[in-house]
Parts: structure tokens; C-alpha cells; sequence
């Protein structure tokens, strides 16, 4: 007899048991006598224990039982989830194109028997040089489940909301399908950094291979930038920040020189402030953030102004976390759980996106719950938002990525976020500490009082 079959059986006789003992029916009508002479606190105390204990029972029949078709009633008693996870990618479910073995084992315990998520979840990522469904379809290959596109939320994905630059023509930088995810973003006049380079060779010097032979003619039909988009790190570093200054510093018209720079400058959108990301070297890589470092170093140098944005997406900014809460309500509505979600987990391996952007939005939340209007850091100023049921955000910290206590150089780091977001060591710690992201749900799970 198979493993199925004896689940199988001791399902059914577990559930004729209740029709047929005597002893299984006195047990429940004297508890229930008991609970009547209770007061109406103890009665919902014990009920409430009672629905938990159900819940367990039903969970694990669920899962562990997987042939018996009786356990599709059991599941229809249970309460949706009021709860749901944000998850980091690099570092907590994969170390570059390799799967975490505890995130493979975390997502069989966090799917059913049809393969659904028993609660929302949204991937937040601050990688961007790919399309949102190829990510989503890179995430089902690896973790064995079906990952939705409008389950994934990549750095850029917030700039759909700055529909003020929709219709202007922005130069983009990035590498991979810049163009492609430009006007997936709603953005419908875009310029590459190479195109540009191509309308005007003389601008890139740094690499004397692919200096021009001759003085080529001045391009007089090239559109005015009017913007700049920083999708993520690109290729050539020293190409991009010549020509991303050279806009800057001539509104616009790289191909003229003018005598004052202006300033205010050109808007500038950019997404992923990470100083450092895990990939599978045994130390940290260059992120976005260090190319955003570089950007404003040189600006601040030759200008004596501090380079400034109109927009800062990805972790830790709050309009990232609010993109992602919208996201979660949207996703438990067509599953038909009409029970708001009133807490997010939040599960990364990096203290300085992660836990800091978690730890942020927890803080907004607390605010918005007094009254009080938040500023929305890196995202233009203040953001009028609609009324939340999410009551928290609570930042769970893995040791599967960046943030690897007890090694060489593990100590106290110097602070690695963005410019614009202040050194608060208090959001720097993280709620919980765990080994990896398995721990992390379960633990979850356990603060909700479901069986895992």
C-alpha cells in the first residue's frame, strides 16, 4: 500500500469515525455542555481555539493527503487569509540562476493541492533589465508553481504611475529590452544611450577603439530630450555617464554647448538604489545604486549642485510598497478572499532595501493610521493615497544573501542606502532574523495562528 493510499484510508476512517463511535460524539456534546455554562469571553476564547485547531487539521489533511477527495470539503470551512508576503528574489528564493533549496521546500508548504498560493504574494525586486513576464515565467520554472506577471513587481514598475512624462521623449539607460520596457512602463517616445552615442559619436571618447576617424556632420533633426529614465545598470559605465551629463548640462541638446548649466535640470525617474546585490560569488556585486553614486558624484563635481530626481522607485521607497500592497488587494479579490489583508511580511536579505523599506512603509502605516500625512520619500513630494486595510508591514531578514552575520568583514557596515533616504538606524533592524525563507514563512505562519 502506497503512502497515498494509507493517508487515504486513515482519512476515511478518521471521518466514518465521527458518524459511527459513541465516544467521538459524547466528547463534542459534553465540551459543548461545558462551553454553555461559560461565560460569553470563555466561549469566544474556546471557539476561537476550536477554529484554529480545525484550521490545522484542514491544512495539514490538505496538504499531506493529497488523493483524498473529502479534504476539498474540509478546505471550503476554512477562513480566507487576512495575511500576505512581499518577497525579495536574489538572495532569498535564488543566488543568481540557482534556486535556494529552502525557498523550493518553502513554496510546496505554501501551495495547495491545485497548485494556488494559500495566501497573496508579490515578488519585489529591484532588478529591471527583464520583462515582467519572463521574470514571472523564470520564477514558475524555478519554483515549481505558476508565478502571475501581475505578481512581480520589478524596480521600474512604479514609473506607470508618473503619467506626466508618458508623452515626452526621455532618454532611456539600462541594458537588456530598455526600449521594451520603456513602453510597457506607458512611455512612448524613447531614446537609447546608444542611439544617442550613434547621433553623436564625438561625445564617447573614453574607449579610443570606437573613436570617429572623422569630424561626422551635426545632427539637426534628433529630438530634444526632455527626460531621463535610469531603468538599471547599463553595460558601458563611462558611455552612460557622459552622455546622461552631457543631456543634463545642455537641456536637452547634447549636440550644442551652453555657457550657464541649467538648474533646476531635465527630470530624472530612477529605479534601484542598491548599493550591493548576491549573485553566486562569495562576495556582494555592484548594484544600480553604486552607478547612481557615480552619477551624482560627477554632477555635484562639475556643477557644484547636487543632482536631483523626481523619482526614486524600487526598495526601500514607499511608492514601491504601496505599488505592492495595491497589488496583494487586487490578488485576493480574484481569489474571491474578501477578508482585507491587514498584514504584510516582508522577506529580503538585504538590511539596507529590504528591512529599511519594510520598516519605512510600517512606520507610514502607523502614521496613515493616526492621520498624519507620510511625505513620500524619493517620489516626488506627497502622494494621495486611498484608504488601507494593511495594518503593518513586518520586515523578516534572511542569511541567505547579502546580510551574512559571523563571516570576515560581517561587522557593523557604514550605512550603503541612497542619498535621499537618511541613515535611521532604527529601520536598519529587522523585525525578525532567520535562517532562510522557509523559516520565514513559518514563522508567519505561526504568528497567524495557521498550521504550516
Amino acid at each position: 500500500m502506497t503512502v497515498e493510499m494509507e493517508g487515504q484510508e486513515k482519512v476515511t476512517k478518521y471521518l466514518a469515525g465521527l458518524k459511527t463511535d459513541p465516544a467521538l460524539h459524547e466528547s463534542p456534546r459534553t465540551e459543548l455542555s461545558v462551553l454553555n455554562d461559560q461565560s460569553p469571553v470563555s466561549l469566544s476564547v474556546a471557539l476561537s481555539d476550536a477554529k484554529q485547531a480545525f484550521a490545522e487539521f484542514a491544512d495539514n489533511a490538505d496538504r499531506c493527503f493529497q488523493p483524498c477527495k473529502k479534504s476539498t470539503w474540509i478546505a471550503q470551512w476554512r477562513s480566507p487569509p487576512t495575511f500576505g508576503f512581499l518577497l525579495d528574489i536574489d538572495g532569498v528564493l535564488v543566488r543568481g540562476h540557482k534556486v535556494i533549496p529552502a525557498a523550493l521546500e518553502a513554496f510546496h508548504r505554501l501551495t495547495n493541492t491545485q497548485g494556488q498560493l494559500r495566501v497573496p504574494v508579490v515578488f519585489v525586486t529591484n532588478a529591471g533589465n527583464i520583462l515582467q513576464h519572463r521574470k514571472a515565467q523564470e520564477l514558475s520554472d524555478l519554483l515549481g508553481c505558476k508565478v502571475e506577471p501581475d505578481q512581480v513587481i520589478l524596480s521600474h514598475s512604479p514609473m506607470k504611475l508618473f503619467s506626466q512624462y508618458h508623452d515626452k521623449w526621455m532618454l532611456v539607460s539600462g541594458q537588456g529590452p530598455v526600449v521594451e520596457n520603456a513602453r510597457a512602463l506607458c512611455f512612448r517616445n524613447v531614446v537609447t544611450v546608444e542611439e544617442l552615442r550613434t547621433a553623436f559619436p564625438v561625445l564617447d571618447m573614453v574607449d579610443l577603439e570606437r573613436r570617429p576617424t572623422a569630424t561626422p556632420l551635426l545632427r539637426s533633426d534628433f529630438p530634444t530630450i526632455e527626460g531621463v529614465l535610469l531603468l538599471g545598470e547599463p553595460v558601458r559605465w563611462e558611455t552612460s555617464l557622459q552622455l546622461i551629463v552631457d543631456v543634463l548640462l545642455s537641456d536637452g541638446n547634447p549636440g550644442t554647448g551652453l555657457a550657464t548649466a541649467p538648474y533646476p535640470h531635465l527630470p530624472v525617474l530612477a529605479s534601484n538604489m542598491d548599493l550591493l546585490w548576491m549573485a553566486e560569488a562569495k562576495m556582494p556585486r555592484f548594484g544600480h545604486g553604486t552607478f547612481l553614486l557615480c552619477l551624482e558624484a560627477i554632477y555635484r563635481k562639475m556643477t557644484g549642485k547636487e543632482l536631483r530626481y523626481e523619482g526614486l522607485m524600487g526598495k526601500p521607497s514607499l511608492l514601491t510598497y504601496q505599488y505592492a500592497e495595491e497589488l496583494i488587494r487586487q490578488q485576493a479579490e480574484r481569489r474571491g478572499w474578501t477578508t482585507p489583508i491587514q498584514k504584510l511580511y516582508a522577506v529580503g536579505d538585504n538590511p539596507m532595501s529590504d528591512v529599511y523599506g519594510a520598516n519605512l512603509f510600517h512606520q507610514y502605516l502607523q502614521m496613515a493610521e493616526r492621520g498624519v500625512r507620510a511625505e513620500q520619500q524619493g517620489a516626488g513630494g506627497l502622494q494621495k493615497q486611498p484608504p488601507s486595510a494593511t495594518q503593518s508591514c513586518t520586515s523578516i531578514l534572511v542569511r541567505t544573501g547579502v546580510y551574512r552575520p559571523g563571516e570576515p568583514g560581517s561587522g557593523e557596515l557604514p550605512f550603503h542606502g541612497h542619498r535621499d533616504f537618511g541613515c535611521s538606524p532604527g529601520l536598519l533592524q529587522a523585525a525578525h532574523v532567520v535562517n532562510d525563507v522557509h523559516e520565514a514563512m513559518q514563522l508567519a505562519f505561526h504568528e497567524e495562528g495557521w498550521a504550516w
